[in-house]
């Protein structure tokens, strides 16, 4: 065999090997396909298997919750509660709201405290929306109102009605509006004004749809 020939086998046998090493690279399983191993997930793909919808927000979870309010110089304490339990707060339900009022007056003088008007704004919504809130409930009196200086109080109860069946929550805007004496027998009153917001989940709010 001459030598030209035998260097032409060497280059074949050669290519041979490089040729078979390429078709097993070529052919092989990618590394996560390999022993039961999983193709790693996507950060997309891995943020959505982790989130989580939050709570909702519930200030009544308890039965009932204490509120202290300052308006000027009168410090109210206000105690809000529902008589129909959390899991019957439904969207299509009659949801009553409870609430007791008394009050101080800092310099205490002899002057008397009267509450003129308080209402009550329900706004239902979810975690992408607010939707349009319900009519404002109010309860008002002649002047100068109802006396709420400690020892008395004042009560009260409003109603949220029916809300839309995708909110999850409904948002309850207060307004206390106040007259205070200007001194003991005066027939003059300066004029106060509180507010508060209470939010109350919805039961299976969201279920619809």
């Amino acid at each position: 065999m001459g030598l030209g020939e035998r260097r032409g086998r060497a280059g074949i046998g050669v290519a041979v090997a490089v040729s078979a090493l390429v078709g097993l690279t070529g052919c092989g399983a990618p590394p996560w396909a390999q022993g039961g191993a999983q193709a790693p997930e996507s950060p997309s793909a891995a943020a959505t298997a982790t989130a989580a919808p939050q709570p909702v927000r519930n200030d009544l979870s308890s039965g009932s919750t204490q509120r202290s309010l300052t308006a000027g110089s009168v410090a109210a304490t206000v105690n809000y509660w529902s008589t129909l339990s959390m899991d019957r707060w439904t969207a299509t339900a009659l949801k009553p709201v409870n609430l007791s009022m008394e009050t101080t007056v800092t310099p205490n003088d002899g002057q008397k405290v009267y509450l003129q008007r308080a209402t009550m704004t329900a706004v239902p919504g979810n975690a992408s929306q607010s939707f349009t809130a319900l009519a404002p409930q109010s309860d008002q009196t002649d002047a100068p109102g109802y006396l709420v200086l400690s020892p008395y109080s004042y009560s009260q109860t409003f109603n949220v009605g029916e809300v839309p069946a995708e909110a999850t929550f409904v948002t309850l805007q207060f307004t206390y509006e106040f007259l205070v004496q200007t001194t003991p027998t005066s027939n003059e009153f300066a004029k106060q004004t509180a507010s508060d917001t209470l939010t109350v989940a919805i039961a299976g709010g969201g279920d619809a749809g």
